[in-house]
């Protein structure tokens, strides 16, 4: 089939990466890890002790960096910085504040713009982050801003950080969370809102196969074709 482009947006913890996942290898297309590429940001940035608040300091890394996408061996995508993998260094509550952070940074959003784009128009791609129906890909075959209710996301993500050995309090979980989504909706560049032809489907308490395969369904019938299953 022809190259398509499909959108997932939401707020943190509701499952957008999960399902997007799964979403791409039942379509047999790229899936593109936005929200990784922006937490490798912030990664740098502490590293370098820089505040992510300060739009000047952030930027005088930015020429430092390299960031690259790869798949490897075993079918994961992992994100490099400067020639060495993250891992799970990226997924902390942590890294989590500092991509918000520089995510509201136009330098950086101008940094890593082209990079997705580019990956766009080589291939069929699903992204998933804050901004791409509205940004990233405002001409995507399919939108979807996909959401649920702060207490169901802040269980997915502090059952995730669990499950990874970081123990955390689930409270203060879900007040980083809330903190996040005030950041992300009320910033002055790409805020994290749906875009206005997307289609919000709210997943709260939904195992994700189940919300899988109802996006699936969605994606076939607005995209007008069978997919591979």
């Amino acid at each position: 089939m022809k190259s398509i482009q499909i959108a997932i947006d939401g707020p943190s913890g509701a499952g957008k990466s999960t399902v997007a996942k799964a979403l791409a290898q039942r379509l047999g297309i790229v899936y593109v890890d936005t929200g990784a590429l922006y937490r490798t940001v912030g990664y740098a940035v502490r590293q370098a002790n820089a505040d992510p608040k300060d739009p000047e300091a952030v930027a005088a890394l930015l020429p430092q960096l390299h960031l690259d996408l790869r798949y490897e061996a075993d079918g994961t995508q992992q994100v490099y910085l400067n020639g060495e993998a993250m891992g799970n260094r990226i997924r902390t509550p942590e890294m989590s504040m500092y991509a918000s952070a520089v995510s509201a940074i136009p330098a950086v959003r101008a940094f890593l713009l082209d990079t997705q784009r580019e990956i766009a128009q080589r291939n069929s791609v699903i992204m998933d982050g804050r901004d791409i129906g509205t940004v990233i890909l405002p001409k995507a075959d399919v939108k979807i801003f996909l959401t649920a209710s702060d207490e169901c996301r802040a269980k997915r993500r502090w059952a995730e950080l669990r499950q990874k050995g970081m123990e955390t309090d689930y409270e203060e979980v879900l007040a980083d969370m809330r903190q996040r989504d005030r950041q992300d909706r009320e910033r002055e560049i790409a805020p994290a809102v749906a875009a206005p032809d997307a289609t919000v489907f709210d997943n709260s308490w939904m195992e994700p196969d189940a919300c899988t395969n109802a996006l699936l369904q969605l994606i076939e019938e607005k995209y007008g074709l069978g997919v591979a299953k």
